[in-house]
C-alpha cells in the first residue's frame, strides 16, 4: 500500500509542476473535452473456487479455495464528455496486478501450507461514461481485455510442530500452467471530478476518484480447475484538458450605458378580489405540512398583515401565477390572524387520505399543532377529523381518466366553519372557500436614471460619474462598486427643466489605471400618469362542475354586478386544469364562462341595465394561457375557474 500511496504522490507532484509552468492566456476558458491523464489505484482481488494442479512438476498435497489480496492498478487514461452533457467516453491501458494469498491449509502430515500468487496483466479497458445530474459526479461501465504478463507462484509448507526434528522443505517456486493469456471479463464503476483550477486557466486539472468492481463473470485465471477472481478497484485519475478562450478582458474594458426615465400617459392598476381556497393540499405519504406553504415563527405573528402579502413576494418571483398562489401559500397565517382577530370563531380541520383516516387525522392534527403553537389559538376552538375521502372527492364515480392527478387532489385538510366572519360573503357550508383576499397589482414605472457598468466588479476598484447640465453645472456621485447604480430623476434634475447632460465615467482599475467613458441623456421632469383600474372576481369550481356553484349566485348578484361602471365592459375567461380530454376541457370553460355571464347579465337585467358590453372565452386547459401552473393540486384546483375582469 505504501508504494502505491508513493506512486500517486509522484505522479501528482510532476503533474502539478507542470501545472505552474504552463503559461496560459489571461481571459476566461471554456471546460476542456478531452483530458489526458494517469490512474492509480489498488486492486483488492477476492479469490474463490478452488486449485491443486499448479502445474506439471507440481501438485501440492492439498487443495488451496478462497483467498484475497492487494496488487497495484496504474494507467495512463485518455477522455472524451463535452462540458454539461450526459455521455462521454474513457480509456485507460496499463498495469493490472491480481496477486494475492489464499487462505492456509493443511496437509496430510498436518503442517501448514500457503500459496502466494504474482498474477499480472497488461489491462485495455474501454468505458462509457454517464453523468446522471449533468454534475461531477458520473458512472461509467466496460469490458476489460487483459494480457497476462506474471504467472508465478510461491508454495510454502511448514512442519508439523508435534514432530520438531522434522525439516522444513524448501519453498516451492514456479510459473502456473494452463494460464489464460487473454482474458475478457467487465466492469462497472463511479468517479467524481473535482476541479483543481479554474476557467481562467487554458489547462486546466482535474482529480477524480472512483471505484469500480470486476465481477467474477469472465475473470478465470487458468483454462483448467475452477479457480476465479472478482476485484473491487480503488483510486484516484489526475487528469488535464485544455479549454478554448471565450473572453479575453482587456484591463480597463467594460460597457458603459446610461437608461434614463421615460413619461408615460396611463398606468394600469388591476384591483383584484382573490379567493382563498379551503383546502390544504399534502404531498403522498407524509403527513406534515408541505414546505411549499409559508409557516412562520412564533416571533413573526405581530408582524404578519394580510393585506401586505403580496409586497413580501421574492424579487424573482413575477406573473400572476407566482404572486397570487404566494397569497394562497400563506392561508394557514391568514387563518390565523383572523382567528386571533376574531375570538368567538371556531373551526374544523378535516383531513382525507386514501391511505386511511388515521392518515388523514395526523394530517389534520400537524395543521392545529402549529395554529395552536405559534398563533396562539385555544385548541378548544380547532376540531379534527380525519376520513379516507373528502365529502366533495374530485374522483367521481366510474372515472378513469388521470386517476393519479385527481387522488392527489383528495390528500387534503379541508378547512370548515360556521363562523361568516372567515367566510367568503354569502356562502357556508363545509366547503365554502375562506374570506378573500385583496390584491392591488400595478405597473411598474420607474423614474430613475439606471448607470449599467457591466465588468465593473471585476474590473474596477470603485467608479464614479459625473453629470454636467446645459449651464455647465456639474454633479459627482459616487464612488460605487457594484454594476448597476440608480439615480433619482428628481435628484439629478432638482427643479431644473427638460434638457441634455454629459455624463463622465471615472474607473480606477485594480491595478490602478484611470479609464474615462462618456455618454449623454435627455431628461424631462416626471409628469404623473393617468391611472386606469380594472377589477377583477374570480369564481371556483370543483372538479368537472360546469355549473356554477348554487352559492355563487348570490355573491356574482350583490357583490361583483353592482362594480359593473355604467357602459363598461366585462371579460370573463374560462379556464380548466389539464385533467381529462383537451376538446372537453374546452368546451367546458366556455360553459362555465356563459354560466357566470347568465348570471350577471341577470342581476344587471334586473335593475334595468343593458349598457354592459360582454366578452367571453373559454381557453380550456391551454397551459400558455392558463393563470397557473399545474404541477401541484392546488394549482389544478385554481385554475377550475372563470376569471371576471371589469374594464372601467
Amino acid at each position: 500500500m505504501r508504494f502505491h500511496l508513493q506512486t500517486l504522490l509522484v505522479i501528482t507532484l510532476l503533474l502539478l509542476t507542470s501545472l505552474t509552468t504552463l503559461q496560459a492566456q489571461e481571459g476566461t476558458y471554456s471546460k476542456p473535452s478531452w483530458y489526458f491523464g494517469a490512474a492509480v489505484g489498488s486492486n483488492f482481488n477476492f479469490y474463490r473456487g478452488s486449485t491443486q494442479m499448479l502445474n506439471e512438476s507440481f501438485t501440492p498435497p492439498a487443495t488451496f479455495h478462497n483467498g484475497y489480496g492487494a496488487g497495484l492498478y496504474v494507467a495512463p487514461a485518455i477522455e472524451y464528455y463535452k462540458p454539461n452533457t450526459r455521455l462521454g467516453f474513457m480509456f485507460q491501458a496499463g498495469y493490472d496486478s491480481r496477486r494475492g494469498h489464499f487462505n492456509e491449509v493443511r496437509t496430510d502430515c498436518n503442517c501448514q501450507a500457503n500459496l502466494d500468487t504474482k498474477l499480472s496483466y497488461i489491462t485495455i479497458e474501454p468505458s462509457v461514461r454517464f453523468a446522471p445530474f449533468r454534475n461531477s459526479f458520473f458512472l461509467y461501465a466496460g469490458p476489460r481485455f487483459a494480457f497476462n504478463q506474471n504467472k508465478s507462484f510461491v508454495y510454502d509448507q511448514q512442519v508439523n510442530w508435534d514432530a520438531p526434528n522434522q525439516v522444513k522443505p524448501d519453498d516451492v517456486k514456479g510459473d502456473f500452467s494452463n494460464v489464460n493469456n487473454t482474458v475478457i471479463s467487465m466492469q462497472i464503476g463511479l468517479g467524481y471530478d473535482i476541479p483543481l483550477n479554474d476557467t481562467t486557466s487554458k489547462t486546466q486539472f482535474v482529480l477524480s476518484p472512483f471505484a469500480s468492481y470486476h465481477p467474477y463473470f469472465g475473470q478465470n485465471p487458468r483454462d483448467t480447475e475452477t479457480w476465479t477472481v472478482a476485484t473491487l478497484r480503488a483510486g484516484v485519475v489526475l487528469k488535464f484538458g485544455q479549454g478554448h478562450l471565450i473572453d479575453a478582458p482587456v484591463e480597463g474594458e467594460v460597457q458603459f450605458s446610461v437608461v434614463p426615465p421615460g413619461n408615460v400617459a396611463s398606468v394600469k392598476t388591476v384591483r383584484e378580489v382573490f379567493p382563498l381556497r379551503n383546502y390544504v393540499f399534502f404531498n403522498e405519504n407524509d403527513t406534515s405540512i408541505p414546505n411549499r406553504y409559508v409557516l412562520l415563527k412564533k416571533n413573526q405573528v405581530a408582524d404578519f398583515k394580510e393585506d401586505q402579502i403580496q409586497f413580501n413576494t421574492p424579487r424573482t418571483t413575477s406573473g400572476r401565477s407566482e404572486r397570487q398562489m404566494l397569497v394562497y401559500y400563506n392561508v394557514l397565517n391568514i387563518l390565523g390572524d383572523r382567528m386571533v382577530k376574531n375570538p368567538s370563531t371556531t373551526i374544523t380541520l378535516v383531513g382525507s387520505s386514501d391511505a386511511g383516516s388515521q392518515d388523514g387525522l395526523a394530517m389534520a392534527q400537524n395543521i392545529k399543532t402549529y395554529l395552536v403553537s405559534v398563533f396562539g389559538i385555544s385548541a378548544t376552538r380547532i376540531a379534527i377529523e380525519g376520513r379516507e375521502k373528502p365529502e366533495v372527492p374530485s374522483i367521481k364515480t366510474g372515472g378513469t381518466n388521470d386517476l393519479d392527478l385527481l387522488k392527489a387532489g383528495n390528500r387534503r385538510v379541508s378547512i370548515e366553519s360556521n363562523s361568516p366572519v372567515l367566510l367568503m360573503e354569502f356562502q357556508s357550508g363545509k366547503e365554502a372557500p375562506l374570506k378573500p383576499v385583496e390584491i392591488i397589482t400595478a405597473d411598474n414605472t420607474s423614474t430613475d436614471v439606471v448607470f449599467n457598468v457591466a465588468g465593473a466588479k471585476d474590473t474596477f476598484s470603485s467608479w464614479n460619474v459625473e453629470l454636467k447640465d446645459k449651464n455647465g453645472k456639474t454633479q459627482k456621485y459616487g464612488p460605487y462598486t457594484e454594476e448597476k447604480v440608480s439615480i433619482s430623476r428628481k435628484t439629478i434634475m432638482g427643479n431644473q427643466s427638460e434638457g441634455d447632460y454629459k455624463v463622465t465615467l471615472n474607473g480606477t482599475t485594480k491595478s490602478g489605471k484611470a479609464v474615462t467613458k462618456e455618454s449623454t441623456i435627455h431628461l424631462a421632469p416626471y409628469v404623473a400618469p393617468q391611472v386606469q383600474e380594472s377589477l377583477r372576481f374570480s369564481v371556483i369550481y370543483e372538479y368537472n362542475e360546469s355549473k356554477s356553484i348554487a352559492i355563487y349566485e348570490k355573491y356574482l348578484t350583490e357583490i361583483v354586478a353592482p362594480k359593473i361602471p355604467m357602459n363598461g365592459t366585462v371579460i370573463i375567461t374560462g379556464h380548466t386544469d389539464i385533467i381529462g380530454e383537451t376538446d372537453y376541457n374546452k368546451t367546458l370553460s366556455i360553459a362555465r364562462a356563459n354560466d357566470v355571464k347568465g348570471i350577471l347579465e341577470k342581476s344587471l337585467a334586473a335593475s334595468g341595465r343593458n349598457d354592459v358590453t360582454f366578452k367571453v372565452a373559454g381557453d380550456g386547459e391551454d397551459e400558455s394561457l392558463a393563470p397557473f401552473d399545474n404541477r401541484y393540486p392546488e394549482e389544478r384546483f385554481y385554475n377550475r375557474t372563470v376569471v371576471i375582469d371589469i374594464m372601467r
